[in-house]
């Protein structure tokens, strides 16, 4: 059998690794809400969701009040319907962050599950592409961090064979904004992608004139050039540059990237399972982009989207942001500057239940 016979959903507080700031915010902790589902076969499934620093509390109340309840006695391996019955039961609350981030709990959940039951990992359950994605480093590339600190990092993820990095940008006055990335470039040469990520932080008109400064510098993409609800401004930008424009961690439903594709506004898609909802609609998400010809490099989670990248064929790169490890038993496996998708049954991530066990604050 395998209809759910419990399902709980507690808090967990990690505090980040490093300092993290870009130019709208810092990431304070990893707020790391759980959900935990029981089938009456003696099955469990454990998924997880996040916020950095605010609004976990309200993520697991919508849990606990609203969605958690409507899931006893439904078969876990009907995921699809499922997931459409928690969405549709919060309508007054969608499409919003707090919902999405509560449904993705729920829906990671279920698919440990069906992984666990089925025996095999994630990144074949899903699609099974291949067992290996390239990795990009945005740990050294903080806003403040000096421009020798961003050399150091960069010159020591090409050694480590890593296929790029990612660096800030959104300094009070361009030209610091481009000395910073003419001295990564310089350091490493053309052989190493090099992309900015600005953190909705700029107009339309500072987001083109940036563009226009970055373009000699031979960028992989310009990230969140604008605030994300802009789909117009993000179209003008990508008819005025040929830097590719990359959107998506802040996008919470699967309609919202659909017209960025559709509208041309977009060409890499940030997808985070977290904020989209789920696996479920995750999958939807990279399947739209492919026939788009777009590719899919999500937003954060490394752990988790190791696992999806390998899956889809449009999966093309990882992005190396360590948070669990003050809660796993091991971490990411990196070989030749590739991430290697988990091949162990479920989300393939070894929960150190004593540790979360020491963090939980709900």
């Amino acid at each position: 059998m395998t209809k759910i016979v419990e399902a709980t959903a507690f808090l967990v507080d990690v505090e980040v690794e490093t300092e993290r700031t870009d130019a709208v915010q810092a990431f304070l902790k990893q707020e790391t809400v759980f959900v935990e589902l029981t089938t009456d076969d003696g099955n469990t499934g454990l998924g997880y969701s996040y916020t950095i620093g605010t609004g976990g509390s309200a993520v697991l109340a919508m849990l606990r009040e609203h969605l958690l309840p409507r899931l006893p006695g439904r078969d876990a391996r009907e995921i699809e319907y499922l997931w459409h019955d928690l969405f549709a039961s919060t309508r007054a609350t969608t499409v919003g962050a707090i919902t999405s981030l509560a449904l993705a709990a729920v829906d990671t959940a279920l698919w440990d599950l069906r992984c666990s039951r089925a025996g095999e990992p994630l990144w074949r359950v899903a699609g099974g592409f291949r067992p290996q994605v390239p990795l990009y480093d945005t740990e050294g590339g903080w806003l403040h961090l000096s421009t020798d600190d961003l050399v150091t990092g960069a010159l020591a993820s090409q050694a480590a064979g890593w296929s790029g990095i990612k660096v800030k940008v959104g300094k009070p006055r361009i030209e610091q904004d481009v000395e910073r990335l003419r001295a990564v470039r310089d350091a490493v040469g053309p052989g190493l992608d090099l992309m900015v990520d600005a953190n909705q932080s700029m107009t339309r008109a500072e987001a083109r004139r940036r563009a226009a400064a970055f373009e000699p510098i031979s960028l992989a993409w310009f990230e969140e050039p604008l605030p994300a609800d802009d789909v117009e401004g993000h179209v003008a930008l990508a008819r005025s540059t040929s830097i590719p424009v990359a959107v998506g961690e802040s996008l919470y439903s699967m309609a919202h990237f659909r017209d960025y594709l559709a509208r041309g506004a977009a060409s890499i898609i940030q997808v985070d399972v977290a904020r989209i909802g789920g696996i479920t609609p995750w999958l939807k998400v990279a399947h739209l982009a492919e026939t788009f010809n777009v590719d899919v490099c999500p937003h954060f989670l490394m752990e988790l989207h190791v696992s999806l990248v390998a899956a889809v064929p449009n999966g093309r790169y990882v992005e190396h942001i360590p948070q669990l490890r003050a809660l796993t038993h091991d971490e990411l496996r990196i070989q030749n500057g590739h991430a290697i998708a988990p091949d162990t049954p479920g989300l393939g991530i070894a929960w150190n239940r004593d540790a979360m066990a020491d963090r939980r604050t709900a």
